[in-house]
């Protein structure tokens, strides 16, 4: 992970470690903190701002709520290494062409 992303990261993750003092009150599954942690995970800091932008602006008494995966373009490689372990964190379930939904593997922690 770059130094970027990581400068992008830690307020994040403070704001994370805060919020689990608090009663939840996000309308969203993953909450709206943990959607723009993955967006600045695995997209650029430009798309990650307006994606999370986007998603707290959705998250009033407005809209319903309800399940909001992430989706990012990727293009898979062509051709994978497979032979030493691998670490899954995300999934990406395919939407259309290259574009994806992120779905976080919990079973790892």
């Amino acid at each position: 992970m770059n130094r970027y992303k990581k400068f992008y990261l830690a307020p994040l993750g403070a704001y994370q470690y805060i919020s689990r003092l608090l009663p939840a009150s996000c309308r969203y599954y993953p909450t709206c903190s943990e959607y723009a942690r993955w967006q600045f995970e695995l997209n650029r800091a430009d798309k990650a701002f307006i994606q999370s932008g986007l998603r707290i602006l959705r998250c009033n008494q407005l809209f319903t709520g309800g399940i909001d995966y992430p989706i990012i373009s990727y293009t898979p490689p062509l051709l994978m290494n497979l032979s030493k372990e691998v670490e899954v964190k995300y999934w990406f379930i395919p939407k259309k062409d290259n574009l994806f939904y992120i779905i976080k593997d919990y079973s790892a922690y």
